[in-house]
């Protein structure tokens, strides 16, 4: 275990007011009042820039600002150390600063043009240490100078091995990270998702899985089941399920076989700790917690497990005036200091509002790949997309292809592309086999010895590594037809399992493209006001977002009332207030309300639970209920909202419900504020997704909610604070 440095001795430059950069070309000055300014203009135009307004405002003001930017020292760049909005240097920024002091001492007077070109012309072996000299924003600085070819060419150069049972990102392998998803964690259903897996060459990297409820019991059970998996077939790989870092210290409390520790991260605090409810001390735990306790103490050398990608600070509205590629690099400079296992990058999976469309997208990708490897991360990547983005199949796969060229450490295996449980659309098994194959890598040597050895791959007689006779047949892992069967019949969105080639058969290729046409078509559909009406006296409010072009693209909009509803909505100081949107699929509330709705009613009148005024609100974010919740004073704001339709028509009928517990008691306020290392948290959140026919039903799903709105009521908590009094009652 590498100590971690204390973070008040990391030295970081006193905070120094923005300067004024200007240049003239030919006969026009461009002036750009402070580095973030800059930094922002040097970039690839993309939405989230945009819309935060530090894109530039032509191609000519762009080349104007990476002039500029190419001509700046890197002692520069250090000195002027980014702040957030209170003129403060944040602690992401500060860990960014524990750097090779030695190394950077020798290059501080290169301008960052310099290193771009040091970058491209010295041999591999020269550069592989130059990212621990380099902070953040250094290394985002030199992404903005650099083309296609050149974010490809300099990338390829690095070498980011890691180790834990396995070995990634050894020369001529190509990996893959396998995320068997369900919308409500029946553990049939993930397993059949493992052997699909298993049977195409996947998860040599490690089998993760998203749960759809955060809690301890629910993620020690899939954690449970996955080590059952891994042992039963032999498979030389490393589980991890993708809950809260807390809920995973809690299981690893427990006895769990929490193997590799994950976390999302983010590049600025008031997105980390502020949305995420993590803390850089709260991740030095966990790392030291691994390393001592965790199951595979002794045998990995590294066991953390990171998920970034552009645009988080943005949608957040917290990235305290930093353009999205130089927050992601202050997310990466966070990650180094634990020298993680794997970093998967997932830009464009948040949508329209930080990546339009395929072009921002593949961009944003090989900037993030250059990035982490400079870095000295292990970059796996996950170009991805979802239905409510421009972005297609097609710009993904250009994307993967692109990142392989690049030297990518591992892809994403979702099997048929399509996440479950999650409603977007990832790299596949039948992706990275295509991958593999067209660029000749293999897996990790344990898993190929194992995979060989079940005749999933076979040896040339050539050497080559080649598909074996029972490369695609999951049903080598069941004892018999009949449970092959169960398995299947309990995973959603599979129109079938044939393969031409590395790639799936037409004719399934056909169903998942015309479920998702059909699922992108529910984007855009309105929720019917009249038939609310009907059945419930709702009383109907605006947001600023006026249509839903303007809804998809500026989440900001559907996170605040307009004027005129803000008006109209009174103070009711109830207990619950229940608020309708359609969000990002109007089909979700119109398949799953009418049966909702009178359970919870029922349940809260049970006991004795004050309900304000239904609410309903078009074009809805989840942050609305904030704004609702202040006006309102309701205690607990239910949001049922409309999710981004999935892989399958079915899909497109999801619902989530956000229970936002509002602190209005002072004392709650500092105990939240303890527990979440925020002190100006004012609101905790809990989450219950896919409620539809193919996930938790409706009927169902309104007996659980009253019951955790209850819970929430009761012990004044909610989100992780909640999950961690309940675990302390149950002992």
């Amino acid at each position: 275990m590498t100590p971690l440095s204390s973070l008040p001795h990391i030295v970081v430059p006193r905070a120094a007011p923005d300067e004024s950069y200007q240049t003239t070309f030919l006969d026009e000055t461009f002036t750009f009042q402070g580095l973030k300014r800059l930094l922002g203009a040097a970039d690839v135009s993309k939405a989230g820039d945009r819309g935060a307004g530090l894109a530039a405002r032509s191609e000519t003001e762009r080349e104007a600002a990476r002039s500029v930017l190419a001509s700046l020292t890197l002692g520069h760049l250090y000195d002027h150390a980014l702040t957030d909005d209170r003129g403060q240097i944040d602690v992401v920024m500060r860990v960014n600063y524990d750097i090779d002091r030695e190394a950077f001492a020798r290059i501080a007077n290169w301008t960052v043009g310099d290193l771009k070109n040091h970058l491209l012309q010295a041999p591999a072996d020269e550069i592989q240490t130059i990212g621990h000299a380099l902070t953040g924003v250094m290394a985002a600085a030199v992404a903005k100078l650099m083309d296609t070819h050149e974010l490809i060419c300099a990338a390829r150069k690095f070498r980011r091995p890691t180790k834990a049972r396995t070995r990634l990102g050894l020369p001529g392998t190509l990996s893959a990270r396998m995320q068997p998803n369900h919308p409500s964690d029946d553990l049939r259903g993930i397993t059949w998702l493992v052997y699909a897996g298993f049977s195409l060459g996947s998860g040599d990297a490690l089998i993760g899985v998203n749960p759809a409820i955060d809690t301890v019991a629910n993620v020690s059970a899939i954690l449970r089941q996955l080590d059952k998996i891994r042992r039963e077939t032999g498979a030389p790989t490393q589980i991890c399920v993708l809950a809260h870092v807390k809920t995973q210290l809690a299981c690893l409390e427990q006895g769990a076989a929490v193997e590799v520790m994950f976390q999302s991260l983010a590049g600025t605090e008031a997105t980390l700790t502020g949305e995420f409810d993590v803390t850089v001390e709260l991740l030095d735990h966990a790392y030291e917690q691994m390393a001592h306790r965790g199951p595979l103490a002794g045998v990995a050398e590294n066991f953390m497990y990171f998920e970034t990608g552009q645009g988080s600070e943005y949608t957040y509205g917290k990235h305290q005036g930093i353009d999205m590629t130089t927050a992601e690099a202050l997310t990466y400079g966070l990650a180094r200091r634990y020298r993680p296992f794997m970093v998967n990058n997932v830009t464009g999976f948040i949508g329209p509002e930080t990546h339009l469309d395929n072009f921002e997208m593949i961009a944003a990708n090989l900037q993030d790949h250059f990035l982490g490897k400079l870095l000295g991360l292990p970059m796996g990547m996950a170009p991805c997309y979802t239905l409510h983005s421009q972005i297609t199949l097609d710009g993904q796969q250009m994307a993967s292809q692109l990142l392989a060229s690049a030297g990518a450490n591992y892809y994403m295996d979702v099997c048929l592309n399509t996440d479950r449980m999650l409603a977007y659309f990832d790299t596949s098994a039948h992706d990275n086999q295509t991958l593999r194959e067209v660029h000749g890598r293999r897996p990790t040597p344990e898993y190929l010895e194992w995979a060989l050895g079940r005749g999933i791959f076979e040896q040339a007689a050539s050497g080559e590594i080649v598909r074996g006779p029972n490369w695609g047949k999951p049903r080598i892992f069941c004892g018999s037809d009949l449970e092959y069967q169960r398995l299947l019949a309990a995973t959603p969105a599979v129109p079938g399992f044939e393969h031409a080639g590395p790639r799936p058969a037409e004719s399934v290729s056909r169903q998942v493209r015309l479920h998702q046409a059909k699922a992108r078509a529910a984007i855009h559909e309105e929720i019917d006001l009249e038939w609310l009406r009907q059945l419930a006296p709702f009383q109907i409010l605006e947001t600023e977002a006026p249509d839903k072009t303007e809804h998809l693209n500026h989440p900001q909009l559907g996170a605040r009332l307009s004027p005129a509803s803000a008006a109209r909505l009174e103070y009711a100081g109830c207990d619950v207030q229940i608020v309708v949107s359609d969000g990002l699929s109007a089909a979700a509330v119109h398949a799953n309300l009418e049966e909702l709705l009178p359970v919870l009613l029922d349940g809260f009148a049970a006991r004795d639970i004050v309900v304000g005024e239904l609410v309903a609100v078009c074009n809805g974010r989840v942050k609305l209920a904030e704004a609702i919740a202040r006006r309102s004073g309701a205690r607990l704001i239910l949001l049922l909202l409309g999710e981004r339709p999935g892989g399958d028509a079915l899909a497109a009928q999801s619902l989530s419900a956000y229970l936002v517990y509002q602190l209005l008691d002072a004392n709650e306020q500092q105990a939240a504020a303890r527990f979440s290392g925020h002190p100006e948290l004012r609101f905790e959140y809990t989450v219950v997704s896919n409620i539809y026919p193919g996930g938790l039903p409706a009927v169902e799903a309104g007996s659980f909610l009253v019951e955790r709105a209850c819970q929430i009521l009761e012990h004044r908590a909610a989100g992780n604070r909640l999950e961690d009094l309940l675990a302390h009652a149950a002992v």
